[in-house]
């Protein structure tokens, strides 16, 4: 397969002024030829001038970042990536090619996660030209092309990671943003290799569950949010009350058999664990509330 390889032109300022040359030089030959009444060297004058005038569409100006494909009646002669005024063989055709980094966010497509969950996502590629004969003849058009493959390796990318992870260490498309853009980038590159584009950088714009399970996802977060949050606090009140009967037992502030310590222990962790402020009650009889 062909690859690439750089055309370097001819000066297009020396080009210049030998046309301009060519057509003083016809000039005179016109007027030797009328001034000599010698018709047999019209017909020479007027082919070298007709050269001369067809070379000027051998011009080509290329600026930063820019790239010119060079073909010859269908076959590849080069590519003139050198910025600046050069000429080139008028017969040839020459296709200009942006060499600039591009973006292209793709739209909002909705598809499932690994868990079947219906989901809309998006992702902002960063990608360049890097091989001008791969863009231009190994696919039809190369920015459509990239536009289908992105969005097919994001489809493909939602369908391998849940939305969320079920488990501690278990990679998700919400959570393990690095991760997941490194693993994107690298299959979008693998799909465009072939159509000489670089990808830069490729990350997620947007990710939402879907509007029909959007309710009822953001509910089941809130339950696994409090389910968490009280799992914390009972684990912290269990270490107070501990604390609290060691500090008792310590400093023999008070002797509490089992049965008082027991109830001790509920009434803490209520008070710990409640989600309300708790109302004093005062007991004015004995400490066994007689």
């Amino acid at each position: 397969m062909s690859v690439e390889k750089e055309l370097r032109g001819v000066s297009g300022w020396t080009m210049g002024l030998l046309i301009l040359l060519g057509v003083a030089l016809a000039i005179y030959g016109f007027v030797y030829v009328a001034h000599e009444s010698n018709p047999v060297l019209v017909l020479p004058v007027i082919l070298f001038l007709a050269l001369d005038v067809a070379c000027l569409n051998g011009f080509a100006v290329v600026n930063p970042n820019e790239a010119r494909l060079v073909t010859l009646f269908g076959v590849y002669k080069g590519t003139l990536r050198q910025p600046g005024f050069w000429w080139v063989n008028p017969l040839t055709t020459r296709r200009r090619l942006s060499l600039r980094i591009r973006n292209f966010e793709s739209g909002h497509l909705k598809v499932n996660d690994r868990d079947a969950n219906p989901i809309e996502i998006a992702a902002v590629v960063v990608w360049r030209l890097i091989d001008t004969f791969e863009a231009a003849f190994n696919v039809d058009d190369y920015e459509n092309f990239m536009h289908v493959q992105t969005e097919a390796a994001l489809r493909n990318l939602a369908t391998s990671y849940p939305y969320d992870a079920h488990e501690d260490q278990g990679v998700s498309l919400r959570l393990s943003a690095g991760e997941v853009a490194e693993q994107l980038r690298h299959e979008i590159q693998e799909r465009l290799a072939k159509a000489g584009i670089e990808v830069i950088e490729a990350r997620i714009s947007h990710l939402a569950y879907a509007q029909e399970i959007a309710q009822a996802m953001l509910q089941r977060q809130q339950a696994n949010a409090i389910v968490a949050a009280r799992e914390r606090i009972v684990e912290g009140a269990v270490g107070m009350v501990a604390m609290a009967l060691d500090k008792l037992r310590e400093q023999g502030v008070v002797e509490l058999d089992e049965e008082r310590k027991a109830a001790m222990v509920s009434n803490l962790l209520v008070v710990l664990c409640g989600d309300r402020s708790t109302q004093p009650v005062v007991n004015a009889g004995t400490l066994y509330g007689g």
